[in-house]
């Protein structure tokens, strides 16, 4: 489902405007986006929760030349589904 798919669904689902529900989703994703780069997590209850993750700088190999290449330390968006959503889909 693409972002227009999810848009129409949401339309039908709530009875709103397809442009409403296109502004409530670019709200939601836009907020999402302050808090994680805040380092702030986002829970939503029975859904999931958005977090950034720390991967610390490490060592890795290069496959093709089998030379040790050094991969710098990163910050990653992680989502965790929550129990209902779990649940929901079983």
């Amino acid at each position: 489902m693409n972002k227009m798919e999810l848009v129409s669904a949401m339309a039908d689902k709530s009875g709103l405007s397809k442009k409403d529900c296109e502004a409530a989703l670019g709200a939601l994703t836009e907020t999402v986006t302050d808090a994680l780069k805040a380092e702030d997590k986002v829970q939503l209850m029975g859904f999931g929760s958005f977090e950034v993750k720390k991967r610390d700088a490490r060592t890795g190999r290069n496959p093709r030349t089998s030379e040790p290449v050094e991969i710098p330390a990163a910050k990653l968006p992680v989502f965790k589904a929550g129990k209902a959503l779990k649940d929901a889909i079983q």
